[in-house]
């Protein structure tokens, strides 16, 4: 499963009534931009998903690849935040939920970060 894809998911729960909604559809749109981008990192084993629902640098980054990691860090932090405020969670309780998820449905050889911290392939 395309885990880039399946986070867009998240979108249909909180945009529908959400006070967020233009901002979120514009989150989403820019997720949906880097998703190559993001996916071709994956796969060159350069950045993995952490145990926070958020990306890691696994090698060497450039700088537009570190900026593309921190854009999409920073809109998952605001999607996070939305998800806490509807179901009167935390962001970061969202977050780890979100990590367990990408975990289970993760494709062969990305890099995840268990509970404990430790990073493995897939």
């Amino acid at each position: 499963m395309n885990i880039a894809r399946s986070f867009i998911f998240l979108f249909a729960f909180l945009i529908a009534g959400s006070a967020f909604g233009q901002d979120l559809n514009a989150i989403k749109s820019d997720m949906q931009k880097r998703q190559p981008k993001i996916e071709a990192l994956w796969k060159q084993g350069l950045i993995g998903e952490n145990n926070e629902g958020y990306l890691s640098p696994r090698g060497s980054l450039s700088a537009d690849q570190e900026k593309l990691v921190k854009a999409e860090n920073d809109d998952r932090k605001q999607v996070y935040s939305a998800i806490a405020q509807k179901s009167k969670s935390t962001p970061k309780e969202v977050g780890v939920q979100r990590a367990r998820q990408i975990s289970q449905r993760a494709a062969t050889g990305l890099w995840l970060q268990n509970e404990k911290g430790d990073w493995f392939k897939k």
